[in-house]
C-alpha cells in the first residue's frame, strides 16, 4: 500500500504513447483490509481497520478507503483510530493468510507475464515487461489483464502504473489509486513529476525535505530549474544530490533486481495489557516463532540467527541474538533459542532503566546464558526475528556429533518436527491460520 502524497493535477490521461514504457508497478489497494472484506462480505461498505492485537493495542497496519475518510491511516495508534472511527470494523492482522494470497498473486498471475519481477513488499512489485511485449504487444494490455485477474480470482483491486523507468511506474501507480491504471509517456516524464510534492518522490523524507527548505526549495519544479551541482551542494551529498536531481527530471538509474533474498523475517506483537507474566511472554514468543517458521517454509529458506526483542512499559527496549550451529526452519528450534535469550533481554531493563535503547547492540549469547530465573518488569511488546537466511536447497546440514533422537536439535528430531509443522501448514492452508497450533507439551515445556 502506497502512502505517498497524491496530486489531483496528475490524475488524468497523459496520452497513449507506450514507446519505451516497459516498467509496470503493481500495487494492491488497501491489501490487508481488502482481503478481510473479500472473505467477510458483510463488511462491504464499512470502514475496516486491520492491526494491533484483536483491535485493542498496537498500530494500524492497513485501513480501507472508507476508514481513511475519517482520518485513519497506516502506522497510526489503534487507540487514535478507534477514537476517529468508532463505528469501524477492527480486525487483527492475519499475516499467514495475507502472505499466502500475495504468493498466489505474484506467482500465479504476474509470473505468467514474465520472470522479470522485483517484489518489494507483500503487496507490491515492479515488472519489466520488455521481454513479454513480443507476445502481449502493449504494456497497457498487460496492466489491465493483471488487474482483471486479481479481481476475478481474489475479489480485491490493485492499481498499476506504467512508465519508462521504475520511478515513473511507482509514481504512476500511486496516482492511479484506488483501482486504476495510469500510463506516463516517456516524453512527458519531467512534466508529470513537476506537478508533484517533493515528498511524493520515494526516498525524500522529513530530514531531506527540511534540508532543502532551508535553501527555500520546497517543490519539484524548483529543483528542475537547478543544476545538478547546485542540488548536490544543497543536500551535502554527491550521491543523494545526483539521485534527487535525476528523479526530479523523471529519470532513474535504478535497475530491477529479481529474486532478491530477504535479509530477515520477523514478527512482533503487542500485549492487550502490559504484563510481567513470564508464561504470557513466552506464549507470545511461541506464536511469533510459529509464524516465522511458516514463512521460512513457504519461501524455502533456512536461518542461522535468532533475535528476541522486548519493549518495556516505559517504551525502552532490548534485543538479544544468538547464532545457531545448524540451519533453522522449524518453530521448536527457534523457540529453544528464544527461551535462552529472553532472560537476558528482560534483565537489560534493570541494568538500563530509562535508556532509550536498553540493549540495542546485538550480542552473541552462549547456550546457557539465560538459564537463571529472571523476574520480569512489565512488558508492552515482544517479538522474534531470524536472519542469516539462505536457500534451503543449497544449504548443507551438518548433524551434531552427540546424536540423540530424544533431542530436538539433532537430525532425526529436526525431521520429525519439520514433518509435523508441514502437516500443520496444510491444515492452516485449508481451514485458516488459527485453525490449529502446537500444544504446550509439543514445545517441551517444563
Amino acid at each position: 500500500m502506497s502512502t505517498a502524497p497524491r496530486s489531483q493535477a496528475v490524475r488524468k490521461d497523459w496520452g497513449h504513447d507506450e514507446s519505451g514504457c516497459t516498467f509496470l508497478h503493481v500495487d494492491m489497494d488497501a491489501f490487508f483490509a481488502s482481503l478481510e472484506t473479500a472473505r467477510h462480505p458483510e463488511l462491504v461498505g464499512r470502514p475496516v481497520i486491520v492491526g494491533g492485537v484483536e483491535g485493542v493495542r498496537g498500530v494500524v497496519s492497513t485501513a480501507n478507503y472508507e476508514a481513511r475518510r475519517y482520518g485513519v491511516h497506516s502506522a497510526q495508534a489503534m487507540a487514535t483510530a478507534r477514537r476517529l472511527c468508532p463505528q469501524g470494523a477492527f480486525l487483527p492482522v492475519d499475516h499467514h493468510y495475507y502472505s499466502h494470497v500475495s504468493h498466489e498473486i505474484f506467482t500465479q498471475i504476474v509470473a505468467k507475464i514474465t520472470d522479470q519481477i522485483e517484489q518489494v513488499s507483500v503487496d507490491e512489485a515492479y515488472i519489466n515487461v520488455a521481454p513479454a511485449l513480443r507476445e502481449w504487444k502493449s504494456p497497457r494490455a498487460i496492466g489491465e489483464w493483471i488487474r482483471q485477474q486479481v479481481y476475478q480470482r481474489f475479489h480485491i483491486t490493485c492499481s498499476v502504473g506504467i512508465g519508462s523507468n521504475m520511478l515513473m511506474a511507482k509514481l504512476a501507480s500511486t496516482n492511479a489509486k484506488p483501482n486504476g491504471l495510469l500510463l506516463v509517456p516517456q516524453a512527458r516524464n519531467a512534466e508529470f513529476v513537476r506537478l508533484l510534492d517533493l515528498r511524493a518522490i520515494n526516498g525524500v523524507g522529513p530530514a531531506l525535505e527540511k534540508r532543502l527548505s532551508s535553501w527555500a526549495v520546497t517543490t519539484v519544479a524548483q529543483i528542475q530549474e537547478l543544476s545538478e551541482a547546485q542540488v548536490v551542494r544543497m543536500v551535502g551529498s554527491r550521491q543523494i544530490g545526483h539521485w534527487l536531481w535525476l528523479a526530479c527530471q523523471g529519470e532513474s538509474e535504478r535497475v530491477l533486481v529479481t529474486h532478491a533474498l530477504e535479509k530477515s523475517i520477523g514478527q512482533e506483537m503487542t500485549f492487550p495489557e502490559d504484563t510481567n507474566d513470564l508464561a504470557k511472554i513466552r506464549a507470545l514468543l511461541r506464536n511469533c516463532c510459529d509464524h516465522i517458521a511458516r514463512r521460512l517454509r513457504e519461501k524455502q529458506l533456512v536461518a542461522r540467527t535468532v533475535s528476541v526483542k522486548i519493549r518495556f512499559a516505559d517504551l525502552t527496549y532490548a534485543t538479544r541474538s544468538q547464532t545457531s550451529r545448524v540451519p533453522i526452519q522449524n518453530s521448536v528450534q527457534m523457540m529453544q533459542i528464544a527461551d535462552q535469550l529472553l532472560p537476558a533481554a528482560l534483565a537489560a531493563w534493570k541494568r538500563g532503566r530509562g535508556v532509550a535503547d536498553a540493549g540495542a547492540s546485538r550480542e552473541e549469547v552462549s547456550a546457557d546464558a539465560g538459564r537463571s530465573a529472571v523476574s520480569p518488569t512489565f512488558v508492552r511488546l515482544a517479538g522474534v526475528s531470524v536472519s542469516g537466511l539462505t536457500e534451503q536447497s543449497t544449504t548443507l546440514y551438518q548433524p551434531e556429533l552427540d546424536f540423540d533422537d530424544t533431542q530436538e536439535n539433532n537430525e532425526t528430531g529436526l525431521k520429525k518436527n519439520n514433518e509435523l509443522e508441514k502437516a500443520l501448514d496444510a491444515v492452516r492452508a485449508k481451514y485458516g491460520s488459527s485453525a490449529v497450533r502446537r500444544g504446550a507439551t509439543s514445545w517441551r515445556d517444563e
